[in-house]
């Protein structure tokens, strides 16, 4: 008389079940509840699935099976040896928490819960029942809770503690889309996720709040260093006020401010009047010589259009008033030469 293969007495929570004995019997009948698999498993790999239903086993139904039982010995070997795995395919709850760091390596505690069901039976009892040997609802959820905490750590590593710390919903959001195609690797669909609890330690939290006011990080750490140095001294009353004068003070003062950079002297171009280094050959702005012809300022030394009766620098008068005792012709303050004739003005 044939045998009925079943999973009796599923209880809530429960997520797989094994069938006790591994003998099978052709024309043994299988009963699949609804929201359930049965999975046929042999040697650590799964092969024929079975949905809902009444099913009689047979070589027609039991084709992946049935190709491995004639090459090891016969597929009308009676009984044959197969592990029945039976899945629920309902939504389960899984709790995650670990701890691991960020990027700036602050120590970062977490934990919350996640929501998954079970998407392809075969892929997930061939990847993680078969692979881990995970035959009972307990193993499962200890698993699944390591294989998540393990890439929740690797994700986490990649932020920085300011934009994860206090923002459970996005943390829990990018959570999800991240991990979401890890579980599908082992058949898994991953609802939801949802953090309840994010934190660090007490320094790296003042930290946050220092740099959330606008400090920046040298400067928390600065003011960090300073409290734990004072900290320090107060244990030895002996040395502390001796060496708080000489420690502390430094401490306290805020970082030396580079050198100014002194004023390079600079250059008008003649054509777009923009300032260029002295030492430059053409203006950076429109490419025009600077070492062209023209009228040199007697105050400030920027070089003039011909003809420009003003600085275009500093508006000093450009037309001098002296003339040329030989030629009549204007020539500029501290000309040796007359610029028409070339008369020796000195």
């Amino acid at each position: 008389m044939p045998k009925v293969i079943e999973w009796v007495g599923a209880r809530e929570g429960d997520m797989v079940w094994r069938y006790p004995s591994d003998e099978i019997v052709w024309g043994d009948i299988l009963v699949v509840h609804e929201y359930e698999a049965a999975v046929f498993l042999r040697d650590g790999k799964a092969y024929d699935v079975f949905r809902a239903g009444r099913h009689v086993l047979t070589t027609a139904n039991l084709p992946l099976l049935t190709k491995v039982l004639s090459i090891i010995s016969g597929y009308d070997k009676v009984p044959f040896r197969a592990t029945v795995i039976f899945v629920s395919l309902k939504q389960f709850q899984g709790k995650f928490g670990a701890q691991g760091q960020t990027k700036e390596l602050a120590p970062l505690k977490f934990y919350g819960s996640f929501w998954f069901r079970i998407e392809e039976p075969n892929l997930f009892v061939n990847e993680v029942i078969g692979g881990q040997g995970a035959y009972t609802t307990s193993g499962l959820q200890e698993f699944l809770r390591g294989y998540f905490n393990e890439r929740l750590i690797d994700t986490l590593s990649q932020y920085s503690l300011i934009e994860v710390y206090g923002k459970l919903d996005e943390t829990s959001f990018l959570a999800k889309n991240i991990l979401y195609d890890a579980f599908k690797r082992i058949g898994l669909e991953l609802i939801d996720v949802k953090f309840e609890g994010i934190d660090t330690t007490p320094e790296w939290r003042d930290r946050i709040f220092f740099l959330r006011t606008g400090v920046s990080a040298e400067e928390v750490l600065r003011m960090q260093t300073v409290q734990k140095t004072a900290e320090s001294l107060s244990k030895s009353p002996g040395a502390a006020v001796g060496a708080g004068i000489a420690i502390i003070p430094p401490l306290l003062q805020p970082p030396a401010a580079p050198p100014a950079a002194q004023a390079q002297p600079m250059v008008l171009c003649p054509k777009c009047g923009f300032q260029n280094p002295q030492t430059a050959k053409f203006c950076s702005n429109c490419g025009a010589p600077l070492q062209a012809t023209g009228i040199t300022c007697p105050k400030c030394g920027a070089i003039n259009p011909a003809g420009a009766k003003f600085c275009i620098n500093c508006g000093v008068p450009l037309q001098s008033s002296s003339k040329c005792p030989k030629c009549g012709s204007d020539f500029q303050p501290g000309a040796k030469f007359c610029p028409n004739c070339g008369e020796k003005l000195v």
